[in-house]
């Protein structure tokens, strides 16, 4: 990996680290998929002018819109709106641990869709990374009880991680195809926002915002930094890395998350959670090492 690679990677955790509390101030009174609406379309032109003033090309063929309608649905509309589900139904500690199964979720789907050779230390460093979210977030998930609510929750998260997973392998197979990853990405989200605001006017939701300074600083936060940056940033480095490698930032998410937790919610460190740190942190290593020979 070069230095740019590097810093993709560390923009990428950081920005979607600090997301967790931002998008913990988008619930309410706000309907999740209002909030989603809202969150793409502020970030969708914002990334047609980053494509433009790149010279970029937008205009595209029926054919390789294909795979913009499937970003649009697997990753701007599909994965958030199962997440902002899941959340009603089960602790924001479980879904991480969910999510952070992408890691592994990536180097699966890209042996079977790609054929890309799986490589044991991704793999182990992607198992020691769910182990260590998982035990960071042990005192949160001690008194669930999984009944029918949390099951549902559970399985929406299952079904939003794989749709984020499916969307990588899109993205790469667009890349591949020479498709420009801005425009590409500008293209995802207005498909993905045309298809979340069908849903919220079959479902008869109300297109209302609340103009609170929480919610108002969490969705600049989500739109600017969270979509249009953290988007191209997590595009670009996948054309650059690989899915298997940039599949561990969903480990590293977490841990970013709880730091933040530890000095705005008084997140208290254990034993058992500085062993996970330690763990992923050790995941992190195997997985971006570049092996010798």
């Amino acid at each position: 990996m070069t230095p740019l690679d590097y810093g993709l990677y560390a923009a990428s955790v950081l920005i979607w680290g600090f997301s967790w509390i931002a998008m913990h101030y988008q619930v309410g009174k706000v309907a999740p998929e209002v909030s989603v609406i809202w969150r793409f379309a502020i970030a969708a032109p914002l990334m047609f002018m980053l494509a433009m003033a790149r010279g970029e090309r937008l205009r595209f063929p029926l054919a390789d819109h294909r795979y913009f309608v499937a970003l649009g649905a697997a990753i701007f509309s599909t994965n958030f709106i199962l997440f902002y589900y899941a959340a009603q139904h089960v602790a924001s500690g479980l879904l991480s641990i969910v999510f952070s199964l992408a890691s592994v979720g990536n180097v699966i789907l890209g042996a079977l869709v790609f054929g890309t050779r799986v490589e044991r230390r991704i793999v182990v460093g992607g198992v020691l990374g769910v182990a260590g979210v998982a035990a960071m977030f042990y005192p949160e998930l001690g008194g669930l009880s999984f009944n029918g609510t949390a099951m549902l929750g559970l399985l929406l998260a299952l079904g939003g991680t794989l749709s984020f997973c499916s969307a990588n392998m899109v993205s790469v197979a667009a890349q591949r195809r020479r498709l420009p990853v801005f425009a590409s990405a500008a293209w995802g989200m207005t498909y993905g926002v045309s298809f979340v605001t069908v849903l919220a006017l079959a479902r008869g939701e109300t297109f209302t915002i609340d103009w609170s300074v929480t919610y108002l600083g969490g969705l600049a936060y989500l739109s600017i930094l969270g979509s249009f940056v953290a988007f191209g940033v997590y595009f670009t480095l996948l054309g650059r890395i690989g899915a298997a490698r940039t599949g561990y930032t969903t480990v590293m998410y977490p841990v970013v998350a709880l730091m933040v937790s530890t000095f705005a919610e008084d997140y208290r460190w254990s034993l058992l959670g500085a062993c996970g740190l330690a763990a992923v942190l050790l995941g992190n290593v195997l997985i971006l090492r570049t092996p010798k020979g």
